[in-house]
């Protein structure tokens, strides 16, 4: 079966800049760590709300975090 990424981002990047874990960006925003891994892999898209406090704890607007495919 393929995997299809359903949206582009650079949580992974943004977070190592911050040097923040997983667990410790899930905390700031109220979701589980298995949540951050699943959006880092391009495997869940968040909703707005959760985009938006992403945006909040990295200092950048929602469209630095994330970007669709050319396919979207």
């Amino acid at each position: 079966m393929i995997t299809q990424r359903l949206m582009r981002n650079n949580l992974r990047v943004e977070r190592a800049i911050l040097r923040l874990t997983q667990e410790e960006l899930a905390r700031r925003i109220g979701v589980s760590r298995q949540t951050i891994n699943a959006m880092e892999a391009g495997k869940y898209v968040p909703s707005t709300v959760l985009a938006l406090k992403l945006a909040v704890v990295f200092a950048k607007p929602v469209e630095q975090l994330f970007a669709l495919e050319s396919t979207d």
